[in-house]
């Protein structure tokens, strides 16, 4: 077993190949939930995990859906330089975004109220790597990032409001 990065490469490398034989094995289709604290605060669950997301202390939302990026692409170039063989000495992103938040509060002729830009840079320290290695880590993160992908795109949302 190959590790590189904290990555099992052989675990990796297998699930490649099981995912690639039968795309289906890929499918997620996670549902998490979020209960309210009080004020802006939030415990949000999955499958027994917990997170905290607004209030004091913590990221919000907003921040929170930087992070995800932030965090998703390091999970990737991270799993992806273990795949070429490459350690990692350093790696980070600082990400960055603008919204205006008029229609958060309710002013009714305010644009929406989500991000109108994202920007970001990996800082990335791997002494050993060469060009090629990271044109194709910068590849990976623009082609096969998750939260990276969602945010490029118009996803469908559908909203339900109960009353118990």
């Amino acid at each position: 077993m190959a590790t590189i990065n904290g990555v099992n490469v052989t675990d990796l490398q297998q699930t490649k190949e099981r995912v690639t034989q039968d795309p289906a094995a890929a499918d997620r289709e996670p549902t998490v939930a979020a209960r309210w604290l009080g004020g802006s605060a939030s415990r949000v669950e999955f499958k027994g995990k917990t997170a905290h997301i607004g209030g004091e202390g913590n990221l919000n939302p907003m921040q929170n859906l930087l992070a995800s990026l932030a965090a998703c692409d390091i999970d990737l170039i991270a799993m992806h330089a273990a795949l070429i063989g490459l350690p990692i000495k350093d790696l980070r992103i600082e990400v960055t975004g603008h919204f205006n938040s008029q229609a958060y509060y309710g002013v009714e002729s305010a644009p929406g109220a989500g991000y109108d830009r994202i920007a970001y840079t990996i800082h990335l320290t791997a002494p050993q790597a060469t060009a090629e290695q990271i044109d194709h880590l910068r590849k990976r993160c623009e082609r096969s990032s998750p939260v990276g992908d969602s945010l490029g795109k118009s996803i469908p949302l559908t909203l339900e409001l109960t009353q118990a």
